[in-house]
Order: C-alpha cells, then structure tokens, then sequence
C-alpha cells in the first residue's frame, strides 16, 4: 500500500498558504489561483480514517472535472485547468461556510433521522409514511454548516440568513443553482443507468464579484448513486437498493461499532478490504462517465503532481 497519496507539503512560487482538508490539499497561489490536490484521505462521520485507498484521489477528481465542464453551462465554476490527475486548478474565491445538500429520496441520514421521529429536515417537511430510499415528492434542499473541525450541523434556510452567513440575495441564486445542478446530474446519472441520490455543493464568490461553484461534484465522496435497474423492484420487495457510493464504508464502519463518536474505536481496515474500496471507486468512475479509468503512474505520486502543477504555473 505504498501507492497511496496520504499527504502532501508542497512550496509552489507565490504560495500564501495550505489548507489541509478530510481528503482535499488546497494551495493559495498570490490569491488568484487554487490548487486543489485530491488526496487518496477517506473519511466517514467527519473522521479521517487511518488508511489511504489507492487511485481515490484521481477518481474523485476526474469525475469532478468532468462533471463541472458538463455544468458549466449552468452556472460559472471555478475550474481552469487539470494539468495532473489528482489536480484541479481553478480561481481564487472565498468560500461560503455553508453546504448546499440536496436529496431526491430518504435515505442515508436522513433515513436514520426519519426512523428516530423526525418529520422535517433543516426546516423543510418531510411527509409520513415513507420508507427508507423512497422519492421524494420534489427534490428537497437541507443545507449544513462547513465546520473547520469537528461535525458539519445542519441548518435552516431561517437561520443561514440571520446569521448572515450568506447574503440573501446570494443565498437565492445558489438554491436556483443547486436546483438546476441536481436536475442535470440526475439526468445524466439517468443515462448511464443510475438514480442520483442525493449530492452537495459548494459555492464561493469570486474576485469579481460573482458566485462559482467550487471544490467537487456528483463524486461518490459528494454523492449516493442507486442502480436504476431493478430500484422499483426492491423497493416494492423491501430489499437494499444496491448503489456506488461511500455509503458502504459508513456501514461497514457501523457494523463494527463506529460511527465517528468519542471512545469509539476504528476498526482495522485490512488490505483485501481497502482494495475492494479502490475498486468501487473504479467502478463508479466507469459506470458514471462511461469511460475505462487509467491508471495515473504512481511509482513517484509526490514528484509527479508537483512537476505537473510547476510546468502549469511556470507557463501563466
């Protein structure tokens, strides 16, 4: 498992800083460009779990960068170039600190949540007797604050606009996108035999002045995919709907006692389990894009990126 990319320290010409995320390494260039590696970091309940899986990192990010020059003709992101393929580079913004959730059916969390009682989510209400994966009526937005440490909260619409944590009128435009944003990925996970979930989104504004979507989308770390095929059947059967996402790390981390609490231990992530999560990971990037994932080289990952992000630089 030495083929993994855990960490990086790189000094790029003009760096003013390194923001260290759960998966993502984000490098501030003079404040006018972002460079986002994708590390091969997984997480689950908000806790970086000890072990790397490898090609994760490429596969969030080419699905990424595939996914926002597929949107861009909806709302402007925040993407330049991919000059490596663990590398996003894109424009300087400043992040809002809030996560645009959206969810088309009761699952995951939101299951959990439904089952203890609850009947709204984030504000928005949720009507009785549902069963968990079901559709809902209309796709529902549930946003969450972005923690700098610790568990991202949810958070009402009500709320987000007290607090000034985005301006109103901000806060209009990136619902409107986040709408529209989950109606094409839905569409296209359509295409390729699959039911979108539910996803997040991140927004930011700009330098001038104008709101770009950021950071990732439609990944199986952002995003729940369920199978089409076969989903009504289940349903009707009351069987597991079988999907690619990172959800089967998070129950498998539940069957064995965590769920990222205080005094809960991790358990041992063996070499034959970390390399079924590679290749699901694999398997989602195939089936999503339609294309056959290659293998970035990987004898000298660190050399690689930073070679690849310099000869960038070097030629702006």
């Amino acid at each position: 498992m030495n083929n993994v990319l855990k960490q990086t320290s790189f000094n790029f010409p003009g760096q003013k800083s390194l923001y260290i995320g759960k998966v993502r390494d984000v490098y501030n260039i003079n404040d006018q460009y972002l460079v986002m590696v994708a590390s091969d970091r997984i997480s689950a309940f908000d806790v970086v779990l000890p072990k790397g899986i490898p090609y994760k990192g490429q596969v969030l990010n080419q699905i990424a960068s595939k996914f926002l020059d597929a949107t861009a003709d909806i709302c402007p992101n925040w993407k330049i170039a991919s000059p490596d393929p663990n590398v996003t580079i894109g424009r300087f913004c400043k992040i809002y600190p809030v996560e645009m959730i959206i969810r088309g059916y009761l699952t995951g969390s939101s299951w959990r949540a439904y089952q203890k009682g609850a009947r709204e989510i984030c504000g928005v209400p949720i009507p009785g007797g549902m069963i968990e994966h079901q559709r809902f009526p209309e796709a529902i937005i549930t946003p969450t604050t972005k923690a700098t440490e610790g568990h991202d909260e949810d958070i009402t619409e009500t709320r987000i606009l007290a607090q000034g944590l985005i301006p109103k009128e901000d806060y209009e435009l990136i619902k409107q996108y986040t709408l529209a944003l989950f109606k094409r990925g839905t569409e296209i996970a359509a295409a390729k035999g699959l039911i979108l979930v539910d996803t997040k989104y991140e927004f930011g504004k700009g330098r001038d002045g104008k709101i770009y979507l950021c950071d990732e989308i439609h990944t199986p770390d952002s995003s729940r995919y369920f199978y089409l095929n076969g989903y009504e059947e289940r349903q009707a059967k009351g069987e597991p709907q079988s999907q690619l996402s990172k959800e089967f790390v998070r129950e498998w981390l539940m069957a064995n006692s965590f769920m990222g609490k205080e005094g809960q231990k991790i358990p041992e992530m063996t070499d034959s389990w970390i390399n079924e999560i590679s290749e699901r990971y694999i398997e989602l990037f195939e089936t999503i894009t339609g294309e056959k994932f290659v293998k970035g080289e990987n004898t000298d990952i660190l050399l690689r990126i930073e070679n690849n992000i310099n000869t960038w630089l070097k030629a702006r």
